[in-house]
């Protein structure tokens, strides 16, 4: 493996002891704060072509989720709870006191975007303004799942399979799995969009067994828990109360099916968004994009 590349010259990098356990993070810029969560297959590191801009008006924190990266995986229960987006944003908002920020900004992707919209559910007053890049609701995934949506989130369901059925097969040839799935999702349908500095970060992450079984444990909650929960609220007609904004790929995962804005309503009837030309890793494929579409709603006021 050849060394890993500092991809954010001049962050602090911090260690933080949590109740899920220890969490890796980057930390840099100045002004308010602006929590970001990466999503699966990827690191911390997916933020490094939109981190410059961003910390010219934030301070940003990076960290790797859970079970993700450099964090420590939690040991895996029975019943997912270690795993659910509930459990890691606790986790998050704990990290986030720590540092010294009881309220912050923040914007997720994938399964960063899940946990964060259930830290802003959760822990209202926590989150000022929240980005959601490229995922609708837990709910509207299970509940709109059709043949279409199957074949397009295969991931959902196979890595969701009991232990130890996905493990063995992804880790029989991990770096082959990794890639797949990272060229797939995206526009090109190659891995033309990532930097191989990074690509370097997400197989060294990816080789490790604990943390397969982390990103599989991280599925089985999403199809147990997590839904659960967002049943829960929707049942209650508990909304999100803090401003959220959406980005979307044009090739990306809610660009089939309903429009992603009308799939946020149940839980975030006032949301706006839009889509940039890209797949799945709209950071990472169309970061120009994506700053000209955050930066005016995450302005310091």
């Amino acid at each position: 493996m050849p060394d890993l590349a500092d991809l954010y010259p001049g962050f602090a990098s911090h260690y933080a002891d949590t109740a899920a356990g220890r969490i890796f993070l980057r930390q840099g810029g100045s002004g308010p704060a602006l929590l970001l969560l990466h999503g699966y297959p990827q690191t911390n590191v997916m933020w490094h072509k939109v981190a410059p801009k961003l910390a010219e008006t934030h301070t940003l924190i990076i960290p790797d989720l859970p079970g993700y990266g450099w964090s420590a995986a939690p040991v895996p229960e029975a019943d997912h709870t270690p795993y659910t987006k509930r459990a890691m944003a606790a986790a998050l908002v704990e990290l986030m006191e720590g540092l010294g920020f009881i309220h912050f900004d923040l914007m997720g992707h994938d399964r960063g975007a899940r946990v964060g919209y259930r830290l802003a559910l959760d822990h209202p007053g926590r989150v000022d303004r929240l980005v959601v890049l490229d995922i609708v609701p837990t709910y509207a995934m299970w509940h709109r799942m059709d043949r279409a949506r199957a074949l397009q989130v295969y991931h959902w369901a196979f890595l969701a399979q009991p232990h130890p059925l996905p493990e063995k097969l992804i880790g029989g040839h991990p770096g082959f799995y990794l890639d797949w799935t990272l060229g797939s999702w995206t526009a090109a349908k190659d891995l033309s969009a990532f930097d191989p500095r990074a690509l370097n970060h997400y197989r060294a992450a990816f080789a490790s067994p604990d943390h397969i079984r982390a990103f599989c444990e991280d599925y089985r909650a999403g199809a147990t828990v997590d839904l659960a929960h967002d049943e829960a609220d929707i049942a209650a007609a508990r909304t999100l109360l803090c401003p959220t904004f959406a980005v979307w790929g044009e090739a990306g995962i809610p660009s089939r099916g309903a429009s992603p804005l009308e799939a946020w309503q149940a839980l975030a009837p006032k949301i706006t968004g839009q889509a940039v030309n890209a797949g799945h890793f709209v950071c990472e494929e169309a970061p120009h994009q994506v700053l000209e579409a955050v930066t005016p709603f995450l302005a310091p006021a």
